[in-house]
């Protein structure tokens, strides 16, 4: 086995670390609201958005694991994890289900925006009674001349009051179940798109989320994302680069969070000794690292794993479930190491822990992992 990087690899890695430090060196707490076009073009500008894109469209034709890495880098660099969040949900829920089965002009007409920056994508597929149970959709797409007619109301759509475009999924056969989902790419601009108000969040306060309703809105023909009946594959095939991929930028929030406690530790001081010295916060530092590096070699492996070709799904199960409940775990932690002063918002410490929660119920939530790790260990 091969554990290390290439020249190539490492030098990409700390260009996109510092050119993300420039392009946003506000911390956490200094809150300027939802995040801009100005945001979203900066980031494309560092390739995040378009990294594993195909160049002819503008994007850096990056495999999962140096996608991931690129993903890790702005985690790491960024302060806002709701901005860095917002962007691997347009690139790997949107813009690559976009790439891999969209008509050649959808293609040629979506893909260049979304990886430069100038388009932002939301994955409208969450329903109020379709979470987990992605198979039990009741947006509905009825066939009509030149193409279809979507009913129906999607519920927590990620960028969604902002998006120029949706990557969306209804049934065409409700009593097929998963063998009737259907994907689609919607623009914001189509009749019968109705856009609701943000949500209020817990966490992730920067990226605005919300519900997003079809009513008798028409899709063109050329806008039905591969075979009729075959979406559940489609999206399927986006959760796997998402949960792997996507969950990157937690690395690097664990890596950030990391560097946070080490400084903190070393020169807080109470009892007169630095509180270093104290094992009850020395282990609790090395936990968080014993967790960060489990959850980056899974992460890693799962990717290289996506890279090869090979059936991956154990992998990526055990890559999300150790990166979401170890970074969630670790965020607690970092905040008792900082006490009191973690609970303020002047460090970004309480705001790590927010922007934690939520890992463990997108993208398919940490029970959801279990099952499908159980299942394919055979039980």
């Amino acid at each position: 086995m091969e554990f290390g990087w290439t020249d190539k690899q490492l030098a990409r890695y700390d260009q996109v670390l510092d050119a993300t430090k420039l392009a946003f060196p506000d911390p956490p707490g200094a809150g300027h609201g939802f995040f801009g076009r100005k945001d979203w073009l900066a980031l494309g500008d560092l390739g995040m958005l378009g990294a594993c894109l195909p160049e002819e469209y503008g994007g850096g034709g990056l495999g999962a694991l140096d996608t991931a890495r690129v993903v890790e880098a702005v985690g790491r660099g960024c302060p806002d994890t709701g901005l860095v969040f917002a962007a691997a949900a347009h690139t790997f829920a949107c813009a690559m289900p976009i790439a891999a089965f969209g008509s050649a002009a959808v293609r040629r007409r979506l893909l260049p925006g979304l990886a430069a920056g100038r388009l932002i994508a939301g994955n409208a597929m969450t329903e109020p009674e379709a979470g987990s149970d992605s198979s039990a959709l009741t947006t509905t797409a009825t066939r009509v001349d030149g193409g279809w007619l979507l009913d129906g109301t999607k519920s927590f759509v990620t960028n969604g009051p902002v998006s120029d475009v949706f990557v969306t999924y209804a049934t065409v056969n409700p009593r097929a179940g998963f063998l009737g989902v259907t994907g689609f790419v919607v623009d914001r601009g189509a009749e019968g798109v109705v856009v609701g108000p943000p949500h209020e969040k817990m966490g992730m306060l920067s990226v605005p989320a919300g519900s997003v309703t079809f009513e008798d809105c028409f899709v063109p023909e050329e806008q039905v994302l591969g075979a009729v009946g075959g979406g559940a594959a489609i999206f399927q095939h986006s959760m796997g680069w998402e949960r792997a991929c996507l969950f990157a930028l937690y690395v690097g929030l664990l890596d950030r969070l990391l560097e946070q406690c080490v400084r903190h530790a070393r020169s807080r001081r109470q009892f007169g000794r630095r509180i270093s010295e104290f094992q009850a916060v020395s282990h609790r530092i090395a936990d968080i690292k014993l967790r960060l590096e489990s959850a980056r070699l899974l992460l890693y492996r799962a990717c290289w794993s996506m890279d090869r070709g090979e059936p991956s799904v154990l992998e990526i199960a055990l890559s999300k479930l150790a990166v979401s409940e170890g970074v969630l775990a670790s965020a607690t932690d970092a905040v008792r190491v900082f006490g009191g002063r973690g609970y303020l918002r002047e460090d970004g410490i309480e705001a790590a822990l927010r922007d934690a929660v939520p890992s463990t119920i997108f993208s398919g939530t940490s029970d959801i992992q279990r099952e499908l790790i159980v299942k394919e260990m055979g039980l």
